[in-house]
């Protein structure tokens, strides 16, 4: 690949301990590791200090980079994607502008003229799912699918067959992850298979407490367990030790801790939301169950108990699918955008040179 300096910005949380790791941060030391040069921001954890940090990279750095790299959310996010779109278009940078986030759909059909505005500025617009590509169809815009990176070789894959009721959890306490249908999954469960378990991890974000209190008003306190954020190292043990992966969220795009949890040979069950449909075949890569239908997802769990092929299926073709997504896969994608957005620069040069020499005559 030809050498480019680039800029990635997002929200580089975690560079940060305690922080999840996001694409941006992922795609920037890749790339870095590649031989480009890559300037990247911001990892301040404070929104306002964030945005200052980025918009002050950005510019001090102007003539350093051949192109930017932005990370796109919904949201108070988008404050920063406006933001910073405008200053690139202003110092004529060329753009690539990644989206993300299960809620991105629905934003932009409250705020369709906003959203558009803004991806507007990008020259190269990708996503990760077609999930995204279907749900901003409405606005008329080029989008490309680029999937998410995880390296698979750090995630050790164990095939599953005969498997334990060992069921993990990993997302946020957050509303729209429902952790509380997680805990009512696992009391169900329990009543054909007494000995089912749960482990609940991830960052805090104002429903743990719930969560807990749901746990100790179902007396599950021996069965249900929260050892917090992890980090690679942490997760890598969890993952091995369980045998099921939950995922009960209500809005979704392309989640990269399900395509880790099929890296590791874990069959997953979760809710068919957002793209998830888009990112797993029922009974081919994963099981599909209906948003909060808690009734559905215990008969799935059981489903996987009680049938070792269908478990051994998931869990060798799970890992087929994560393979998708590692870095050797997705690296093309890359430097085809590259190759491109550098042509179109150079071509933008040398029409401004010939309209300068031209006048000049």
């Amino acid at each position: 690949m030809k050498r480019v300096s680039l800029c990635v910005v997002g929200n580089l949380l975690g560079r940060n301990p305690g922080y999840i790791t996001t694409q941006g941060q992922i795609l920037a030391d890749l790339l870095t590791k590649e031989g480009h040069t890559v300037i990247s921001c911001s990892s301040k954890i404070n929104r306002v200090f964030r945005l200052l940090d980025i918009v002050w990279t950005v510019f001090r750095n102007r003539k350093k980079f051949d192109v930017l790299i932005l990370e796109v959310y919904s949201g108070l996010n988008i404050l920063m994607s406006e933001t910073v779109s405008l200053l690139g278009r202003l110092l004529g940078v060329p753009m690539i502008f990644v989206l993300h986030g299960g809620n991105l759909p629905e934003f932009s059909k409250k705020y369709p003229r906003w959203v558009k505005r803004v991806l507007e500025r990008g020259d190269i617009l990708v996503a990760p799912s077609t999930y995204l590509v279907k749900g901003l169809k409405h606005l008329g815009l080029s989008i490309r699918v680029v999937r998410n990176i995880i390296d698979v070789n750090e995630y050790p894959h164990r095939l599953r067959r005969n498997i334990s009721p060992k069921m993990i959890w990993m997302r946020s306490f957050h509303t729209i992850y429902n952790p509380q249908m997680a805990v009512m999954v696992v009391r169900s469960v329990r009543d054909k298979h007494p000995d089912a378990s749960l482990v609940m991890a991830g960052l805090d974000k104002g429903l743990e407490f719930e969560t807990r209190s749901l746990v100790e008003e179902l007396g599950l306190q021996h069965a249900v367990r929260f050892p917090g954020f992890l980090d690679h190292e942490a997760k890598i043990k969890e993952f091995s030790k369980a045998d099921i992966y939950l995922n009960t969220n209500r809005i979704d795009n392309m989640p990269v801790a399900v395509v880790e949890a099929c890296a590791m040979g874990l069959p997953v069950v979760a809710t068919a939301v957002g793209g998830l449909p888009d990112l797993l075949v029922h009974g081919k890569t994963g099981m599909l169950v209906a948003d909060d239908d808690v009734e559905e997802m215990t008969n799935a769990v059981s489903s996987l108990l009680k049938d070792p092929e269908l478990t051994e299926k998931l869990s060798k073709n799970g890992r087929a699918l994560a393979e998708l997504s590692s870095w050797n896969t997705v690296r093309g994608c890359w430097v085809e955008l590259f190759t491109e957005i550098m042509k179109t620069k150079l071509q933008g040069q040398r029409s401004k040179d010939l309209s300068y020499l031209t006048s000049n005559k």
